[in-house]
């Protein structure tokens, strides 16, 4: 009997000692103090967000405005600005390059910003629409001049070899036409007839077969000539 009473006293729970007190006391404080910090947290980013919804609706109500720019805020400032601008159908951007410097920027959708102005943002740099168009004619005449160029360089590297249209105005069309199938050129051989040049006889033998023409020719001459005595 006595070992039961000893068994149940022994397993229930002791009182809490001073420290445990103390303890207890300053975690429930500090969770108290938690709660009102995100309660406090939740209420700044609820005004802020009424403050930004105001302030787009005057945006898109001004007519006289294209954009806006906003001073440099930190990543939820910026990331509930971003939904504030997407809900009322603008084009929102961040630009800076760090923490300290990041800014956002709103664009109603008619004034979409181009590739290049967003490209000037990134920069750090001011955009500036009339030098923005400067740059682009000189950009385009630039391109304009290198292909006119190279166009030339082409032209003198491949000159007119037709022989027909080359020497038409001057012998006639039909005339220039024979010429050019007489003496069309080949890509390998230049304009030397293709057949002179599959010629595969050495010289001795050609100058032979020449001599032997021209004794032929003087004989058939001398031929004739006694024939008509």
């Amino acid at each position: 009997m006595a070992d039961l009473l000893g068994s149940i006293l022994n397993s229930m729970e002791k009182p809490p000692t001073v420290g445990d007190q103390e303890s207890r006391r300053k975690a429930r404080e500090q969770a108290a103090r938690l709660k009102k910090m995100e309660e406090l947290e939740k209420r700044k980013k609820a005004e802020f967000r009424k403050k930004m919804e105001k302030e787009v609706s005057d945006f898109i109500q001004d007519s006289s405005q294209q954009k806006r720019k906003y001073n440099p805020m930190g990543k939820i400032e910026r990331s509930i600005l971003h939904d504030v601008a997407e809900v009322a159908g603008l084009t929102s951007f961040s630009f800076g390059e760090d923490e300290e410097t990041r800014y956002v920027m709103l664009f109603k959708k008619e004034f979409a910003p181009s590739d290049e102005e967003l490209e000037a943002y990134r920069k750090g740099e001011q955009w500036d629409p009339q030098l923005a168009e400067q740059r682009r004619r000189l950009k385009e005449q630039a391109a304009l001049e290198e292909a006119a160029s190279t166009q030339t360089e082409k032209t003198q590297a491949c000159p007119n070899s037709n022989y027909r249209d080359k020497y038409s105005h001057l012998i006639g069309t039909s005339a220039a036409k024979d010429a050019a199938h007489t003496l069309e050129a080949n890509r390998s051989y230049g304009c030397v007839p293709v057949a002179n040049k599959r010629d595969t006889r050495s010289i001795e033998e050609a100058m032979n077969e020449i001599r032997a023409k021209k004794r032929q020719k003087r004989e058939d001459d001398t031929g004739a000539q006694s024939s008509s005595f």
